[in-house]
């Protein structure tokens, strides 16, 4: 008989450790990993998963075309918590299985949140580059004291995000469709509607998934709704925010800056590459060698579960 086989389609996954081939080799699986060393695409998927009983996912497209041509697959499990890229209802339909890391990227996405921000206040990777150059440019930014930190979508991330800025001394708001209010009292946090906390913060950041209709979040209207000079931090998803409308707002002194590690396509190479108040990173959010590694032997520990139970 042969080996039941997985494919581990994230373009980095079992590089910091191999543990999480490990526990699959141990439970008999043959595995096959990505070899292109960025994201698939669907013939990509396709091609290496046509026999695969579970898929351990990254952002690759798993579509209904995808399914239909891995007529073995039993189990998606992705490495993350975002399942954009997965059709659920037709899994469902399938009688695929498919489990997600939830808890996975909160620390790294939280800390990035915080380093990018300080990052962006300080403009120290405009100071860095400068001076990588051999140019001895000293930037005048601005400290976080006192400023309000209005966070949008109040979740695992979110609640971690805003006990970081409070640990600081920051005033945190933050807008949830569904507030939980223990918490916030004992954090210190104060719910607000999204109005407000757009109008009164003075750094706003997006942890939230992408809407179902794929429409923005933060568009011109509610860009337009924040405080002039305030900063934008996206780590959330891409298409979050509308990307030309935050061009123009940068280009045009509504906001004085913002940091964006999420885009719509992605590897992004698109108009905001050109700006000097903005700070850039490639989808890093989880990329911490602690939590990148127990997302992966989670993800994979999902699967088997899921496996054994079918």
């Amino acid at each position: 008989m042969n080996e039941p086989t997985i494919l581990t389609s994230p373009s980095s996954f079992g590089q910091i450790a191999s543990d999480p081939f490990d526990l699959l080799k141990d439970e008999g699986f043959k595995i096959i990993n990505n070899p292109y060393g960025r994201r698939l695409t669907e013939d990509e998927a396709i091609d290496l998963a046509k026999d695969c009983v579970g898929i351990v996912a990254g952002v690759e497209p798993l579509t209904a075309r995808v399914m239909d041509a891995c007529p073995l697959l039993k189990c998606i499990s992705r490495v993350g918590v975002g399942m954009d890229s997965v059709d659920l209802d037709y899994a469902k339909k399938k009688g695929i299985a498919v489990v997600n890391t939830p808890n996975g990227p909160t620390r790294g996405v939280a800390e990035l949140t915080l380093s990018l921000t300080l990052s962006l206040l300080r403009k120290v990777p405009q100071a860095h580059c400068a001076l990588k150059n051999r140019k001895w440019e000293k930037q005048i930014g601005n400290l976080i004291l006192n400023k309000t930190i209005g966070i949008i979508g109040v979740g695992r991330i979110g609640k971690l995000t805003a006990e970081l800025f409070r640990g600081i001394g920051n005033p945190v708001i933050g807008f949830d469709l569904y507030p939980d209010t223990d918490w916030a009292k004992d954090s210190g946090v104060v719910y607000k509607t999204m109005e407000e906390v757009l109008s009164e913060s003075d750094i706003v950041t997006l942890h939230v998934p992408r809407s179902s209709d794929k429409s923005h979040v933060i568009g011109t209207e509610q860009i337009n709704q924040m405080k002039d000079g305030a900063f934008l931090i996206n780590v959330s998803r891409g298409g979050v925010v509308d990307e030309e409308a935050l061009y123009q707002a940068l280009i045009n002194g509504k906001l004085t800056g913002a940091a964006v590690d999420v885009f719509s396509e992605e590897p992004y190479s698109g108009s905001l590459c050109d700006l000097e108040n903005i700070v850039l990173t490639p989808h890093l959010g989880s990329y911490a060698k602690e939590g990148k590694l127990q997302m992966e032997i989670d993800a994979v520990n999902n699967l088997i579960e899921a496996l054994k139970s079918i």
